[in-house]
């Protein structure tokens, strides 16, 4: 039996980019693809928000004149774009999927519907939560905390290009050290970039643990939620390191 029964699992838009900067690589795709088979072939209910960096992101039109609030909602439908992308290949390897969305836009997806939601993981689809929470001034991260919430998750993977939360950018200084376990007040405390602060508050207040983890390293995301063996760090309600 797996560890974990239901999982959301949160996903850069960058991560589907691949080597390149932008866009949606095939091969990046096709590799998360088969990891969510996985999962799916033991019995794991699982939620994905995938974020729409590789895109547009609308913070980042603001900068370039972009309105805020329009900007955003151009950032959810790039979400939706990436869904569609993933639900395409989860189709190539005959996994039932479906898209819901913050936003609906008929006929390419309903709007989410918590009901609706959790009916589908517990009929056996993958569900892909696209378009955000529906409203500008929040980010996918937000979004991830708030589908796990209500589609009952036991607990938020994101996948980040590095295996864990660290001291510093382990990218950029090597004598960062890595977290096995945190504190939600320790990440507090010492200004951890686990999440955007609304996501993170979210996931506080309501008990949700969160694992971050390297999604390149083929093999983790089976390992952490079937296995249930230790990947990445995971943040918890708890004392923490």
């Amino acid at each position: 039996m797996a560890k974990y029964k239901r999982i959301l699992l949160k996903l850069s838009g960058e991560s589907l980019a691949g080597g390149e900067r932008s866009g949606i690589d095939a091969g990046a795709l096709q590799i998360y693809a088969n990891e969510i088979k996985s999962l799916v072939e033991a019995g794991v209910e699982l939620g994905i928000v995938l974020g729409g960096g590789n895109i547009f992101r609308g913070i980042q039109g603001t900068r370039k004149g972009f309105d805020r609030v329009q900007g955003d909602q151009m950032g959810m439908l790039a979400t939706v774009i990436n869904s569609m992308a993933l639900q395409s290949a989860l189709g190539d390897l005959n996994i039932p999927s479906t898209v819901l969305s913050g936003i609906e836009i008929s006929p390419i997806c309903k709007k989410m519907d918590r009901k609706r939601a959790i009916g589908l993981l517990e009929a056996g689809h993958v569900l892909i939560i696209a378009g955000g929470t529906g409203n500008p001034f929040f980010t996918t991260d937000s979004a991830a905390a708030l589908r796990a919430l209500e589609i009952k998750a036991e607990v938020i993977l994101k996948g980040t290009r590095v295996d864990g939360i660290y001291t510093a950018d382990p990218e950029k200084d090597p004598g960062a050290t890595r977290f096995d376990t945190l504190s939600f007040d320790q990440a507090i405390e010492r200004n951890l970039q686990v999440m955007d602060r609304t996501a993170f508050t979210l996931c506080k207040e309501n008990t949700l643990p969160i694992i971050v983890f390297n999604v390149n390293e083929k093999g983790v995301l089976y390992d952490m939620v079937v296995n249930g063996n230790p990947h990445g760090t995971l943040v918890t309600p708890g004392k923490g390191a």
